[in-house]
């Protein structure tokens, strides 16, 4: 990826098509600019359709201006045209689709063409109109959309009556006429949008418009001016609905500009930007993780809100409001679930003593026990101090003066507290309570021992101490007394609610609203004249949100400001006229953040320039759908997966003290471990509780990436490692970055090692002894796995179902053809015809040493899809024609002393010395292999004995405790079992390294590792023995990883270390390759200890993979929550409107202080890449 100023904004093929699309966004649907030559009756077509709703709407006007008709007969007149004229349009855009699809019967392929490419064929050709109205998709649209425009219509002449606008301005002509004619433009343009083609919208929220709701958008707005008009016609005399009548008639000309601009939202976004603000500032709520809880929360709070209206008694109203704020700022839905979730796990409880569902019962028992208790002991409080004192008037000696003293006490010590938990103060200064050097995770616990104490303190003050004292000064207040009042329900139901939902904000607005009464007694002021305190802790909070939200936006623009010429790599040539336009127009900048403060929507950076726009107002969520529903996966899925439920748990106690700062809904935080980077994002906010959405994050191999993961890297090591500074820091280097350091998480992950194994497996010796050490692990195994299955023995109907039947030449030729997951490897195991394929210029771990490649080869089963030196066989085999072509080329398929009875009518009996014995024998059909007598001769004479006895005598059958029939004792001295094994273990030895004698190379050994064996008769049978092959697998990684563990820590002395090794990796290790499932298993398992082989071919060396898992402490860092939602507004109008999809734009650039690579990755797809997305994670506080 390029990177530097010279990258382009857009790129060269969009820039026409930018400014096409723009023109019909502008216009809202005409298309006067193409990219081809058109007729002239295209345009006249279009500005014909454009002007229809002015001439239809200038019928009624002039009939009204000469007396023929009323105003309300003039829009019933135009909108009745309107709605004639809209059908005519719609059903020949419906018999124009229906002769085009008739006569098109042979598809054309159209894949090479530009979208903007049209053949026009005459004025009301079947191409022309499907140009000029594309149609609707759906039947009901048309019906609707039709009636809207001619209601729209219908209003837009009643609107914009001559008569009407020049008495609205007391006789100015020249307003009134310029109001008729640009008015007169808006409605145009909403009704071309809505009934005959509707434009692209910089304001995007949804990837696709599948129900056409962005036709809607336009007509909306008009509708909403038009409301407001006929409320100041039907309404007495009120001078400000008046006056705001007047000024949206001038804002009613600049419509266009706000839709071009993208500054009024969409519909779907609109109304849950709308739900969203309602919930939060008017009923105390919070905004919620998903569509579906937001509707309903809203629903259920206004019914609450209105239910106390109708309450007569202030005592009722007080229990009422606080019990239903308290109730309402709880997970209802995790309480649910969670409850029955335990009442299942009871029944487990009872029936097995499942001692982990005993634990979960008894903490949400508790759980439970604390909110009923803080619930009853609420509504006595507030019932007791509101029937006793609530009468009182305030003044600075009463009770509730002394209450809001106390609040403010609580203010500034958890405020206090919660700046100690993190290692900046104000995220400038360096704490200097903040343990030192705090990634040594053995003394980590140690460290922060202290700050757990402080973090205790302050959950209780914050939980428990807090909220009932604001509790206490809100009942004390007199003004609950005047009922019935609609300011009541409006103020003090969201005050009694945020004390639970949001208790530090509610606490800052309560001291706020106390003080000020504290300093102001003057009756007159409108303060305490018009006021109540219930309204005035809604402003205070509106107020509140709205300042900290211009700050943080005011601090990303300057910073987008300054390193626009401060770094190098963001300075362009249109750098410095921007940043003076910038300071000149300084105040218009202001105006704009202020705007966005206001509106609470994203401060728009375009194309991540100093050029700011004030983007359209939307969910904090930000995004459409959802949250966690799309992701993209990859091999690093599961790590994110396997550490999210550590993660969780170590938020929960960080929200909690506090040391992830102030913890509301739009909060992002960065945590960073090794090549992970997980993004935290906060979507709702309760009481003792939050949803978190967790996202994980690729560590791309671009420049751009690495730049930006290196600062990342540089703030946290600035922050947590000075251990080796004679002195710490004072100040933050990287302020003004929009990654703040918080503090670090103990978090269970698994930390990667990669090491080369140069030394180790390319050593002759080292690999002499593997392939002894293969035999001993490969007994260990069966042994181990038999005893294992002991306490399911299997029955003689599934030995006769399993039992492989003799192997004919048919019988090959019909096996191959059913077997459709079948990889057939070359037969390169080193005997020496395979030898002579390796020349002096062959590399040590060459994977493809110039091997012959036979159809003559075996099949095993499937392990991956594509490994470095196999070899992918997709002929046919044909029976005898195969076999017959092939057999004199077999090694083991020899004429002498090869005993085919053997494999025809497989072992002979064996007779046991105890029932011990015979339950721990491997089955018959592991001892069917096609080996001659002297292979077992040969192999009995190398056969582990000792190792085999050592074995058998550290075996248990507790079962066979009190079985007369045998002991441990006679294991040892049964011949026959030591045959049955030695059976079963030769042929496995043969195909994993050969018939001959010769030492296995370092690319042989990687490739059986990964399951890419070399064909052998052995091989063949050992693959019809699905269990058997598994194991022989399981052996031979084991002897791999036993292999590298001697080779660093030394030789065993004994074998008692060897058998305790052997059991370390079967009950501690996952020794496997990372591409299979069982890896991914052993990972959400969260096996200690995971082991693979890989290959590095650019250095052409093998090297290992050891994962670990261990508790480490996980950096984490606050984001500026501001810049990320300015630049994912950037993004969603670079990829929904101006499709500027390239990946080396200039917008994807890296930038050390906005960081925005990452962010653009950690947006939702199909903008961003996250590699894991989590559902909304509830996270306790308790």
């Amino acid at each position: 990826m390029r990177m530097g100023p010279d990258v382009p904004l857009l790129d060269y093929h969009k820039r026409d098509f930018l400014l096409r699309r723009l023109t019909q966004t502008a216009l809202g649907g005409p298309r006067l600019k193409l990219g081809q030559s058109a007729p002239a009756y295209v345009f006249v077509n279009q500005i014909v359709l454009f002007l229809m709703p002015w001439v239809l709407g200038g019928v009624g006007t002039a009939l009204y201006q000469v007396g023929v008709l009323q105003d309300y007969g003039t829009a019933a007149l135009s909108g009745g045209l309107m709605l004639v004229a809209a059908t005519v349009v719609q059903g020949t855009a419906t018999g124009a689709r229906r002769r085009r699809a008739s006569a098109q019967r042979v598809p054309m392929d159209r894949n090479l063409a530009d979208e903007d490419v049209w053949e026009f064929a005459g004025c009301a050709g079947s191409e022309t109109v499907k140009f000029l109205i594309p149609g609707k998709k759906y039947a009901t649209n048309v019906i609707g959309h039709s009636i809207l425009a001619g209601v729209l219509c219908a209003l837009g002449t009643w609107y914009l009556l001559p008569n009407r606008l020049t008495s609205l301005y007391s006789g100015n002509v020249g307003v009134s006429v310029a109001l008729f004619v640009f008015g007169w433009l808006t409605v145009c343009i909403g009704e071309y949008s809505l009934i005959v083609n509707t434009p692209a919208e910089t304001a995007a929220f949804q990837v696709l418009d599948a129900y056409e709701i962005t036709a809607l958008m336009r007509p909306f707005y008009i509708l909403v001016f038009t409301a407001v008009d006929l409320a100041d016609r039907f309404t007495a005399d009120m001078p400000g609905l008046k006056l705001a009548n007047q000024v949206l008639h001038v804002v009613f000309l600049g419509l266009p500009v706000f839709w071009m601009l993208g500054v009024l939202p969409p519909l779907d976004a609109l109304f849950l930007w709308g739900m969203e603000q309602l919930l939060e500032f008017g009923l105390g709520g919070s905004p919620m993780s998903s569509d579906v809880r937001l509707l309903g929360m809203v629903l259920v709070s206004v019914g609450a809100a209105v239910a106390s209206y109708f309450i007569p008694s202030s005592v009722a109203v007080v229990v009422f409001m606080t019990g239903f704020g308290f109730a309402l700022s709880l997970d209802l839905s995790q309480i649910w679930s969670t409850f029955k979730l335990v009442a299942n796990r009871c029944l487990a409880i009872k029936k097995f003593q499942d001692a982990a569902a005993c634990c979960r019962a008894q903490i949400w028992w508790r759980a439970t026990v604390f909110y009923l208790t803080v619930f009853a002991l609420a509504l006595v409080e507030a019932g007791l101090l509101h029937s006793e004192l609530g009468s009182q008037a305030f003044s600075k000696t009463s009770v509730q003066a002394v209450t809001s003293y106390v609040l403010m006490a609580l203010l500034l010590v958890t405020w206090i507290l919660r700046e100690v938990q993190t290692v900046y103060l104000f995220g400038i200064f360096q704490n200097p309570f903040y343990p030192k050097d705090v990634t040594i995770a053995n003394g980590f616990a140690a460290k922060r021992k202290g700050l757990s104490r402080i973090g205790a303190f302050r959950r209780i003050l914050t939980t428990v101490v807090s909220p009932f004292a604001m509790i206490a000064f809100l009942s004390l207040d007199n003004s609950l007394h005047r009922l019935p009042s609609v300011c009541i329900p409006i103020g003090f139901t969201r005050s009694f609610r945020m004390v639970w939902q949001n208790t530090e904000c509610a606490l800052l607005e309560v001291v706020v609203v106390s003080a000020i009464q504290l300093l102001l007694f003057d009756t007159n002021l409108w303060w305490n004249r018009s006021l109540n305190t219930g309204t005035r802790l809604l402003l205070v909070g509106f107020i509140r949100n709205r300042l900290f939200q211009f700050v943080s936006k005011l601090q990303f623009a300057i910073t987008v400001l300054w390193t626009s010429w401060t770094e190098k790599k963001q300075r362009r040539t249109s750098s410095a006229p921007l940043i003076i336009l910038n300071i000149v127009f300084f105040p218009v900048l202001l105006s704009l953040v202020v705007l966005c403060a206001l509106l609470s929507s994203p401060l728009l950076p375009l194309f991540s320039l100093p050029l700011f726009l004030i983007g359209f107002p939307r969910p904090v969520r930000s995004w459409p759908g959802p949250v966690g529903e799309t992701t993209y996966l990859c091999d690093d899925t599961v790590y994110y997966q396997q550490m999210v439920p550590s993660l969780a748990t170590a938020l929960q106690t960080a929200f909690s003290s506090g040391s992830l700062g102030l913890c509301s809904p739009g909060s992002h935080y960065l945590c960073r471990f090794q090549d992970r980077l997980v993004w935290i994002h906060v979507v709702e906010r309760g009481f003792a509780y939050c949803r978190v959405n967790i996202k994980g994050l690729e560590l791309e191999e671009t420049s751009c990436h690495t730049a930006e993961v290196r600062r990342v890297d540089d703030v946290f090591e600035t922050a947590f490692e000075y251990g080796d500074q004679p002195r710490r820091p004072p100040l933050n280097r990287h302020f003004g970055n929009i990654l703040t350091p918080c503090t670090v998480l103990p978090t269970k992950l698994y930390s990667d090692a990669r090491n080369v194994l140069s030394g180790i497996i390319d050593l002759p010796e080292n690999r002499w002894q593997m392939k002894d050490d293969f035999t001993k692990v490969l007994l260990w195994v069966l042994v181990h796995h038999r005893c294992a299955n002991l306490k399911r023995p299997e029955s003689p109907d599934e030995v006769r179902k399993q039992e492989s039947p003799p192997l004919t030449p048919p019988e090959v030729s019909s096996k191959t053809r059913e077997r459709t997951n079948i990889r057939l490897s070359g037969s390169d195991s080193l005997s020496m015809e395979s030898i002579d394929d390796w020349t002096d210029n062959s590399h040590l771990f060459d994977l493809e040493p110039g091997r012959r490649t036979s159809k003559a080869q075996g099949s095993l089963p499937m392990l991956f899809s594509s490994l470095p030196g196999s070899v992918e066989i997709v002929d046919e085999l044909e029976g005898d024609r195969f076999y017959k072509s092939m057999l004199p080329a077999l090694p083991t398929f020899g004429t002498g002393k090869r005993q085919v009875s053997r494999r025809t009518a497989g072992p002979p009996p064996v007779t046991f010395n105890s029932r011990c014995s015979e339950l721990l024998a491997v089955p018959r059909r592991w001892r069917t292999a096609p080996c001659t007598d002297a292979e077992l001769k040969e192999m009995g004479q190398t056969f582990p004995e000792d190792w085999f006895h050592f074995v058998l005598r550290q075996l248990c059958f507790p079962r066979l405790k009190d079985d007369p029939f045998g002991s441990l004792g006679d294991l040892t001295e049964d011949p026959a079992l030591r045959e049955v094994y030695l059976q079963a273990v030769l042929p496995c030895w043969i195909g994993m390294f050969g018939a001959d004698c010769s030492l296995p190379s370092p690319g042989q050994i990687f490739r059986t590792y990964n399951g890419d064996i070399p064909w052998s008769t052995c091989m063949r049978w050992l693959a019809g023995k699905e269990e058997l092959f598994q194991l022989a697998l399981k052996a031979f990684r084991y002897t791999v990883k036993l292999m590298v563990d001697k080779a660093s820590l030394g030789p065993f002395e004994n074998y008692k270390e060897l058998l305790s090794c052997l059991e370390g990796y079967e009950n501690d290790w996952f020794v496997g390759v990372a591409a299979e499932k069982e890896w991914q298993q052993a990972v959400l398992q969260e096996k200690p200890f995971l082991f693979s082989l890989g290959f590095d071919a650019e250095k052409g060396v093998c090297t290992s993979r050891t994962l670990t898992l261990q508790e480490f402490p996980l950096p984490v860092g606050r984001l500026c929550g501001e810049a990320v939602r300015g630049q994912w507004a950037n993004l969603s109008w670079e990829m929904l409107y101006a499709t500027n999809d390239d990946e080396e734009r200039f917008s994807m650039q890296a930038h050390l202080f906005l960081l925005r690579n990452l962010t653009i990755q950690a947006a939702d797809p199909p903008h961003g890449s996250p590699v894991y997305s989590s559902a909304p994670l509830h996270v306790p506080f308790l």
